[in-house]
């Protein structure tokens, strides 16, 4: 087993910074438009379709565990990639990882300005879609460049400021829960929504970020996905319960409206419920669950592309990476308006499904059983689970090619 795998001195503090880190990626964007998806099939089948999803990601998550720690800690997922399946492995990753992160991060600046909108109409400062979308973006650019450390460090905060937002609207909503519109269970329904609750799940982009950052100890890297993704799946039910049981379906201020105009679904819930409270904690949970999933992707996005370059990141370096980053995420922003759901519902289908669930079992197959890595085995079940999750992305993707051409 790689040394750097044994490295047992890691304050507790790094293991629940590292939850969080990996729990703030997942409650993000997709958070915002879960409800709008699984709304069309009802409380109960989504909520079985988010078990799923969850137990999938989860397990695809310890396949990268297991392949980052043969290979050692700085490794990110494209000379993973590389070492283990060859040249075609580098380069399906390499336009697979691009394509999720840019279009998740497109996604949550184009939202992300729009909340920036919302608060500057009320106040002193004039902004137009494209000044807003500058501003959110090179502001936590900073962040980004600024390191690993930094993000852990400020995401930490963030995440206890979406968590207290959370409960806070939880709290207030949970008296304007119809338990009628809970009846509603379209089971075929359930399963078109796979693709954003995939998306809903997806921290894998950023975990070879968290190696170095645990010093690659496997015990506490484990827990980090664990339960940095079983907190996502908790928030996801109760959110999903508190939602479908306020919002209707139809109507002006439904889900369908909001799903049809690529909203956030804060944005039905603030004119559903005639509380000023809501409104206001809707807006504060909407900033907080984005910024929380834009910086880890973004943080993943970056050690990537070092990694690819094979660059170190200092000096000016860091500049250019950070730029590299950003540049190209706020022009798609600005330019390609309504974005949102499209994106994410993009990432999950193909990008998740190949990326984030074909890659990493292939690379463990092989690691496995043609390299004969040896050490402990993050994800038991052997060659019938690697077989098992292969399959269920293989129907993801020709899924999601159904829903585009349909």
């Amino acid at each position: 087993m790689n040394s750097l795998a044994q490295n047992k001195n890691v304050h507790i503090g790094h293991l629940i910074a590292a939850i969080f880190l990996v729990a703030g990626t997942c409650i993000g964007g997709g958070m915002l438009a879960l409800p709008l998806m699984t709304g069309l099939a009802g409380f109960i089948p989504s909520s079985v379709m988010l078990l799923v999803c969850w137990v999938f990601m989860t397990c695809t998550g310890l396949l990268f565990l297991e392949a980052n720690i043969w290979l050692g800690s700085g490794k990110h997922i494209i000379t993973m990639a590389q070492e283990l399946l060859g040249r075609w492995g580098k380069w399906v990753t390499l336009i697979l990882y691009l394509f999720i992160c840019y279009a998740s991060l497109v996604a949550y600046v184009s939202v992300g300005s729009d909340l920036l909108l919302e608060v500057t109409v009320e106040g002193a400062i004039s902004l137009n879609k494209a000044g807003a979308c500058v501003l959110f973006g090179l502001f936590f650019g900073v962040f980004i460049y600024l390191g690993t450390n930094t993000v852990g460090r400020i995401n930490s905060l963030l995440v206890v400021g979406m968590v207290i937002s959370y409960f806070a609207i939880v709290t207030v909503g949970s008296k304007e829960v119809n338990p009628e519109n809970l009846k509603l269970a379209c089971w075929g329904s359930s399963i078109f929504a796979i693709p954003i609750l995939l998306t809903s799940f997806s921290f894998q982009t950023m975990m070879p970020s968290l190696t170095p950052y645990l010093k690659g100890n496997a015990k506490y890297l484990r827990w980090a996905i664990i339960l940095g993704t079983a907190i996502p799946l908790i928030a996801y039910l109760i959110w999903d319960w508190l939602i479908l049981g306020i919002v209707p379906l139809e109507g002006e201020h439904g889900l369908r409206s909001a799903m049809q105009a690529s909203l956030p679904v804060t944005r039905p819930l603030q004119r559903v419920v005639n509380n000023r409270w809501v409104y206001y904690l809707a807006g504060f949970f909407s900033f907080f669950a984005l910024v929380t999933s834009f910086l880890g992707i973004s943080l993943g996005l970056y050690d990537f592309i070092a990694d690819g370059l094979k660059v170190a990141k200092r000096g000016f370096n860091k500049v250019w990476l950070t730029l590299i980053v950003f540049v190209p995420t706020i022009l798609f922003a600005i330019f390609v308006p309504n974005i949102f759901l499209a994106a994410l519902d993009s990432t999950g289908g193909y990008g998740d499904a190949i990326l984030n669930g074909i890659i990493p079992a292939m690379m463990v197959w092989r690691g496995r059983y043609l390299f004969k890595k040896e050490g402990d085995q993050r994800l038991p079940g052997g060659k019938p689970v690697l077989l098992a999750i292969i399959i269920f992305a293989i129907f993801v993707v020709l899924l999601e090619t159904v829903i585009r051409f349909k």
